[in-house]
């Protein structure tokens, strides 16, 4: 496939996580955010980062469960972290391509183990130091320009959020409010 087409694919990912804190509704939101794990996914396949691309489908279904966090019961259980994770570890083994596998695997990990605790400041952390620098360090190596963008925005954005709230305010804060 064309490159230039590739590249478009990652920006229409980007494109989706700007527009997800641009909605009013956490379903809105998190839909957005499911619909730019399935496009970043398939862009990474597209430049054959299949642990990145697979970390990202495991992701696309944790996501959709967790827009049914308040609502399920058991979608609060917290084993379901442990099961995404080990289906990361496995996935992550498959794919293997060298210690660059590692990088989504561990962001992937971290994001769901931050997830389930439904604290924001929790993910925040998590995404400022874990998740966001392993993806956006995979997507320079593979060069998926729009990964780059969209990690490094992540980045400067919960920066930004921190320098205004500060941590501590963010200590009680959840991610998914109850309707």
């Amino acid at each position: 496939m064309n490159d230039l087409v590739i590249q478009i694919i990652g920006f229409v990912g980007v494109f989706f996580f700007m527009m997800s804190y641009q909605v009013k509704s956490n379903k809105m939101l998190f839909f957005m955010q499911i619909a730019g794990c399935f496009v970043f996914g398939v862009q990474l396949g597209l430049l054959g980062a299949y642990s990145g691309c697979m970390s990202l489908a495991v992701l696309v279904v944790r996501n959709i469960m967790l827009t049914r966090y308040e609502k399920w019961e058991w979608v609060r259980w917290n084993g379901w972290a442990i099961i995404f994770s080990a289906i990361i570890v496995i996935l992550t083994i498959m794919t293997w391509d060298g210690p660059v596998s590692i990088l989504p695997g561990l962001g992937a990990i971290s994001g769901t183990l931050a997830c389930w605790t439904n604290n924001a400041k929790i993910i925040r952390i998590n995404n400022l130091f874990i998740n966001s620098p392993c993806c956006l360090i995979y997507d320079i190596i593979f060069g998926s320009w729009g990964g780059v963008i969209n990690e490094s925005i992540t980045i400067i954005s919960i920066i930004v959020s921190i320098m205004r709230f500060g941590l501590k305010a963010l200590d009680g804060d959840r991610v998914v409010e109850s309707n």
